[in-house]
């Protein structure tokens, strides 16, 4: 089984920036879609942004588009969330996802994940 471990998450004010990284175990982490999904008290866990294989194609949600950045570095097995202009409204737990299948037909949605970090707690003060 794969671990994934998150780190990075903190108290920051609006405005400002926090990177999260998402360390994974195995020796098959560049074969995976890597995904963040995040979950704010009382609202369904939602997609944040997804990253191919070997880091080619990338996708965010509306919310994250123009101020987050998913990145990875496969020699490393390790993937990135780098958060710029935070919101209070990004206030969140933060989740790391792995797709075994490493398709790229389906990266949105919590189903197609396999493996999943234990999460790391964001908060935007206003």
């Amino acid at each position: 089984q794969v671990q994934l471990v998150e780190s990075g998450g903190g108290l920051v004010q609006a405005g400002g920036s926090l990177r999260l990284s998402c360390a994974a175990s195995g020796r098959t982490f560049s074969s995976y879609v890597m995904g963040w999904f995040r979950q704010a008290p009382g609202k369904e866990r939602e997609f944040v942004a997804g990253i191919s294989r070997t880091g080619g194609r990338t996708y965010y949600a509306d919310s994250a588009k123009g101020r987050f950045t998913i990145s990875r570095d496969n020699a490393k097995n390790t993937v990135y969330l780098q958060m710029n202009s935070l919101k209070p409204e990004d206030t969140a737990v933060y989740y790391c996802a792995a797709d075994r299948s490493g398709s790229w037909v389906v990266v949105t949605t919590s189903p197609q994940y396999d493996y999943w970090g234990q999460g790391t707690q964001v908060t935007v003060s206003s």
